[in-house]
């Protein structure tokens, strides 16, 4: 269930205040396991939990491709009488787990005080720079905007979802996922794709309906994305991550404007420079 109805009392200046019906996002949390051992609670939209768990550990550098995965288990009944949202990633024996790595990592990232030239150093041990050559024409980048907006039911229905859509290089829609957080959102998309043995994707585009943090372009690295782009505006650090990672990186995409933030020759642009 992505939403639920709810009465709510609207307020307009210069009128009385009157009850009315609306719909809002749902969220609850979903606890992540690896072979039994939890490694994350993460608040989400319920729905494609498994695709989310598949995407979440490929992200941290759990595992590599789909062929890590023996099984990824529901868990909605608890012992004791006790119900909750858990998924349990079996992960194959010979693929080693940093159960310790891992803990810090996740909890460090949801951190306010981070370093941000330590976690950049961090992600770049797990994660190779982009080296592709592949090009896409900013017409077919711009476009994609109002293909997103087609695709958020939830955001539709709510105003309260975030959006991760991952398109081909000719621009033709692969998935788009919604979420009330905007990692969990990408992570179901990237975690539909593994779960289809279809990584890396060295000829994708990947489209976020708001900001773009760090947090979404080191995930875009992990599955091999070279082009991210946002409806928003990118962050310093993203912008350090996308350009140290030899990803190209868009932001306030509109059908007839954006700006190009690192790896404009991807776009075959060439930057002008222009007086303070």
């Amino acid at each position: 269930m992505h939403s639920i109805p709810t009465i709510i009392t609207r307020w307009k200046e210069n009128q009385p205040p009157e009850s009315a019906a609306d719909v809002v996002a749902v969220e609850e949390p979903l606890e992540i396991r690896v072979n039994g051992r939890s490694v994350a609670v993460t608040m989400r939209t319920p729905g494609h939990d498994r695709e989310l768990a598949a995407g979440f550990l490929l992200t941290e550098g759990v595992i590599k491709g789909a062929d890590d995965l023996l099984d990824l288990l529901l868990c909605r009944s608890l012992p004791d009488g006790r119900t909750g949202n858990v998924v349990d990633a079996l992960v194959r024996p010979e693929r080693s787990v940093d159960f310790a790595r891992l803990t810090r990592h996740v909890f460090s990232a949801s951190s306010c005080g981070v370093c941000g030239k330590a976690t950049i150093d961090a992600v770049f041990q797990a994660f190779p720079a982009i080296e592709s050559c592949v090009m896409f024409d900013p017409g077919m980048i711009a476009a994609l905007a109002e293909r997103l907006r087609t695709g958020q039911p939830g955001f539709g229905a709510t105003g309260g979802m975030h959006a991760s859509a991952l398109f081909t290089g000719e621009g033709v829609l692969r998935v788009v996922r919604e979420d009330v957080g905007r990692h969990n959102a990408l992570d179901k998309a990237l975690g539909h794709v593994l779960l289809e043995g279809d990584l890396p994707l060295g000829n994708t585009v990947l489209l976020v309906s708001g900001r773009v943090s760090f947090e979404l372009v080191q995930k875009a690295l992990a599955a091999g994305v070279p082009l991210v782009a946002g409806i928003g505006a990118p962050s310093s650090l993203a912008i350090e991550c996308a350009q140290r990672g030899g990803q190209t990186l868009v932001g306030f995409l509109r059908a007839d404007r954006m700006n190009v933030y690192a790896g404009a020759e991807r776009l075959g642009l060439t930057s002008v420079e222009v007086a303070p």
